[in-house]
């Protein structure tokens, strides 16, 4: 850490943790002793440093686990389905049957590779039932990634595919780390300053965390939710689930989905699953909106409408599709709205209808907005539209309980799942988030079983905002599963939590420095939003 960033004049305790057993407290008052991180063998040495960065907000730093020993890396092979396969023409992948991996082991070993077989189970939670999700096929033990990397290298000129893996990622519960978790916790009885979600200048692109941080003058910032990453996917940078900014509704719920919502004064956090309705008004008529500040046709994590194919449940790194959509748009969304065929109904800063535009697309007017349509649905913004008279667009939040949300200016809410911690008791929700796809436990066991970077919010017992980000993809920090990051977060007290945009895109910083190790080999990886820190108002 900077202390030129964080200021000299700052405290510093450490805390020293082996076994379970707590040191000195630190310099921030504490509801009860601190616990260790349950993660790995029983025993390990953790030490935890916490400094304030400003009144009411600190920073801890846990590393358990630093003196483990090495483990080994190996060579994972994508398996293909083969003639024994229920499907023996499915795409390759990381899991499959037991016959199709020994199939393909058996050959691998008579090319003179050392293969082997290993079933994957995982645990159960909430919703889901866990138990086998298949088997995989790996090539030796290595001890360093160059070693590995040469296996894979020939395996490559054998006619096989694969990756070179460290076996400290696939969240054996005795492995000895190291972890790395940084936690900021923003006390509400104490902070003056402000927390709130950024964007950016636009909805539609992406900045890196300490950019926006910066922008702001943050004193610390935390990666947030889902965005679009994949030009087919959308618009990069556009939220993958709701977005509230400042109060205003910006990008719509992947409906039933877990959300991070905050105040800026740092009270009431809490992680709430939202569902939202809206509809298009005009002439004497309505029809319902599909979309806000996206790309039509186009609905990233799905959680949609009844039409949108294939589904309208929620589907985690899936672009549900919708040939016949209304989509609203914001001045937020960017320099233009997006281009194609269909209508645009243009509005003034009133609301009234300036144009009418076909194809549709192009720069809005100053403190404008617009309606698109696509398929069917240009006739239905043709019946509503006309130049010179008004077109409304109605928003409406829902709760889980169907009760209406109207945020004040001061509410951020952020897209996040799967739900880790509720009511203080660890509850994972994969299944109903859409982390579990039928006919695809390859991405369960990549997204959910396996351990990667992470980033986690939510609220401890005392009504404090807790922030948590864990490094991984790396041999000098393993990471964290989903299991393992729920019970970090009930260890570290949360009442409520819920799991943020993680992988690449975990990212924490204080002032411009990004204190922990982003996993992209390009380093900090663009977001499509942040949640910031801000210092107290002069």
């Amino acid at each position: 850490m900077n202390s030129k960033v964080l200021g000299a004049s700052m405290a510093l305790a450490v805390v020293a943790l082996v076994g379970g057993l707590p040191a000195p407290a630190s310099s921030e008052p504490r509801p009860g002793p601190a616990r260790a991180l349950p993660l790995g063998a029983v025993g390990l040495t953790e030490t935890r440093s916490t400094r304030t960065l400003q009144p009411g907000v600190t920073l801890t730093r846990i590393v358990r686990g630093a003196d483990a020993p090495a483990l080994s890396w190996t060579v994972e092979i994508s398996i293909p389905g083969g003639a024994t396969s229920p499907d023996p023409d499915a795409p390759p992948t990381a899991l499959k049957d037991r016959a199709s991996a020994d199939e393909l082991a058996a050959g691998i070993q008579a090319d003179a590779f050392d293969a082997r077989v290993e079933h994957v189970t995982t645990p159960a939670v909430a919703d889901y039932a866990g138990g086998s999700l298949g088997w995989r096929v790996r090539v030796g033990r290595f001890g360093s990634q160059s070693a590995a990397t040469a296996e894979l290298t020939r395996l490559r000129e054998a006619g096989y595919a694969g990756s070179a893996a460290y076996t400290g990622w696939d969240g054996n519960p005795t492995d000895r780390g190291p972890w790395r978790v940084d936690m900021l916790t923003i006390d509400p009885d104490r902070f003056r300053g402000g927390l709130k979600a950024s964007y950016g200048p636009d909805l539609e692109n992406r900045e890196r965390t300490s950019e926006l941080a910066v922008a702001a003058g943050a004193t610390a910032a935390v990666n947030a939710g889902f965005f679009v990453l994949d030009p087919e996917a959308g618009a990069p940078g556009d939220p993958a689930g709701v977005g509230v900014y400042d109060g205003r509704l910006l990008s719509e719920p992947v409906n039933g989905r877990p959300a991070l919502v905050i105040s800026d004064t740092g009270r009431h956090t809490a992680v709430s699953r939202l569902t939202w309705r809206g509809r298009v008004v005009g002439r004497g008529a309505s029809h319902p909106l599909d979309g806000i500040d996206r790309v039509p046709g186009l609905i990233r994590n799905c959680g949609g409408t009844a039409d949108d194919t294939p589904t309208s449940l929620p589907l985690h790194d899936t672009t549900c599709t919708d040939d016949d959509e209304l989509v609203a748009f914001t001045p937020e969304y960017g320099r233009q709205t997006p281009r194609g065929d269909g209508l645009e109904a243009v509005l003034d800063s009133r609301g009234r209808v300036l144009e009418l535009r076909s194809p549709r697309g192009g720069p809005l007017p100053a403190g404008g907005s617009s309606v698109q349509a696509t398929g069917s649905s240009v006739a239905e913004l043709t019946a509503l539209a006309r130049v010179g008279r008004p077109l409304r667009v109605e928003r409406t939040l829902r709760d889980g309980s169907g009760h209406k949300i109207s945020p004040s200016s001061t509410t951020s809410i952020l897209n996040g799942g799967p739900e880790l911690v509720r009511d203080g008791r660890v509850h994972i929700t994969p299944a109903t988030d859409g982390m579990v796809q039928p006919g695809n436990e390859s991405f369960y066991y990549g997204w959910m079983h396996k351990r990667n970077p992470r980033t986690l919010a939510g609220v401890d017992a005392a009504g404090r905002t807790v922030l948590v980000t864990a490094d991984g993809r790396g041999t000098d920090a393993l990471g964290l599963s989903i299991p393992e990051s729920a019970a970090v977060a009930r260890s570290l007290g949360l009442r409520d939590a819920v799991n943020l945009d993680g992988g690449g895109s975990t990212t924490m910083t204080v002032g411009a420095e990004v204190i922990n190790h982003p996993s992209d080999a390009a380093g900090e990886r663009p977001v499509g939003d942040a949640l910031l820190i801000l210092p107290a108002r002069e």
